[in-house]
């Protein structure tokens, strides 16, 4: 749970990083143990190029911190897994964490303004079993949304 903990801070360390020094901008997130949904757009540095330096860095640090962790029970296996991912590609050097392609989905304005694609990500947790309303996940924009103040520094919809 540490390491899960711990990947997950490295990912919204880097998410406010590409805010703040990329011009990423995020308007709804959720992470999830083994996907992640966002809805962004970029302000300045092409989308293309934050996602590649957003994944080489956190699949770095991740590896890093895997690697490092001696109570992690699945350590080997998550590393053979990795390893084997890469096998099946020919750009990553040891390790494949990230899948290459990236699925995105272009919003209209009409879906944008009707909550449903944001709605659905935030929904995953509790479709998950993790939590009975999309607010009490703390890995989420839904808190935001809720009138919190969750982990990424998200811009409001409207």
């Amino acid at each position: 749970m540490f390491l899960l903990v711990l990947n997950i801070k490295i990912l919204v360390d880097s998410l406010n990083y590409c805010i703040k020094n990329k011009g990423l901008v995020v308007y709804a997130w959720v992470i999830m143990s083994n996907h992640v949904h966002l809805v962004i757009e970029r302000r300045s540095v092409a989308l293309e190029d934050i996602m590649s330096d957003l994944k080489k860095y956190t699949s770095t640090e991740i590896i890093k911190a895997i690697e490092e962790n001696p109570q992690e029970n699945l350590k080997d296996l998550m590393l053979w897994m990795f390893e084997r991912s890469r096998k099946k590609n020919t750009n990553s050097t040891k390790y494949q964490f990230w899948q290459q392609h990236n699925q995105p989905i272009e919003l209209t304005t009409e879906a944008f303004a009707s909550d449903s694609s944001i709605d659905y990500i935030h929904n995953n947790p509790v479709k998950a079993g993790f939590v009975d309303k999309p607010e009490h996940y703390s890995y989420s924009s839904a808190i935001d949304f809720a009138g919190g103040k969750g982990l990424v520094n998200i811009e409001p919809c409207f």
